[in-house]
């Protein structure tokens, strides 16, 4: 397969990071932003003209427009896009202020937005592209003390399953990929924490202890780079991919549970038609 362009943004650690290195590593040449590029310095000395680090706070628009177009400018095509930039926001949807709320819409959404609504002007010109959306099993499942986290995802969800419809006439693909617990920064020092009320005091404890149970198996990021180097070649890759083992069953029962409470109310349903 022909040397391809990536733009992946989140790139200091984690996924971004490892997911630069595997399609540095095989020869293709990545635009990879990051908040501090310093962070990128080991790479660029490794892999030279390969890596384009760009300085990138998602939440700014204007931000997201020219990094893309540098690196399109720079490189000559874009191919592989991937929104990973993101954070995980503890708190019971009570406990969460405004500013924080905002700040994880800006980032988890309107970030992955902004870079997706920037890079479609090049993949619709070439006729040829892939978007992937670094959603998570929180995009389609919900549990406690992450509601606004939840929130950022099932939108992101929402609006790339209706891209992906939009543009399969020009030959993009868009994948949502669904990582279960990986052993990233997500649940540390890149995370925010609201204020905890004694009144959920309980309800933390019960949560937490839940958490630690559905996370102990952590995956391994590395591993995940092999993953997503399947997914990102070939011929017909998938809307939504999980990442790890835990997410199906998760979601079998979540959706086995919706189900089965759908059918139980079909009668008011079909009444409230009239």
């Amino acid at each position: 397969m022909a040397d391809r362009v990536w733009f992946i943004t989140g790139t200091s650690r984690g996924f971004g990071r490892e997911w630069a290195i595997a399609a540095l590593a095989r020869g293709d040449k990545v635009a990879a932003t990051a908040r501090n590029v310093s962070s990128l310095d080991d790479l660029n000395e490794k892999y030279g003209d390969s890596l384009l680090p760009i300085q990138l706070d998602v939440t700014d628009r204007d931000a997201d427009f020219a990094a893309v177009k540098q690196a399109h400018d720079h490189f000559g095509r874009l191919d592989i896009v991937i929104n990973n930039a993101g954070y995980g926001l503890f708190g019971f949807v009570e406990e969460v202020s405004e500013q924080q709320a905002r700040d994880q819409i800006e980032t988890n959404l309107f970030g992955a937005l902004w870079v997706t609504q920037a890079a479609l002007p090049y993949l619709r010109e070439q006729r040829s592209g892939h978007i992937l959306q670094v959603s998570s099993i929180g995009g389609i499942s919900a549990f406690q003390n992450v509601g606004l986290y939840h929130a950022s995802k099932w939108a992101l969800e929402g609006f790339s399953q209706s891209l992906a419809q939009e543009v399969e006439s020009f030959d993009i693909h868009v994948t949502l990929i669904e990582p279960g617990g990986f052993s990233t920064d997500w649940a540390g020092s890149s995370s925010k924490r609201a204020d905890e009320l004694p009144a959920y005091a309980a309800a933390h404890e019960a949560a937490n202890e839940v958490r630690s149970k559905r996370t102990a198996k952590s995956g391994d990021p590395q591993a995940s780079a092999r993953a997503l180097l399947k997914v990102v070649d070939a011929e017909k890759p998938p809307l939504r991919v999980f990442f790890g083992e835990a997410p199906l069953s998760i979601a079998k029962a979540d959706y086995e549970s919706r189900l089965a409470t759908w059918e139980e109310w079909q009668p008011v349903s079909v009444e409230a038609q009239g």
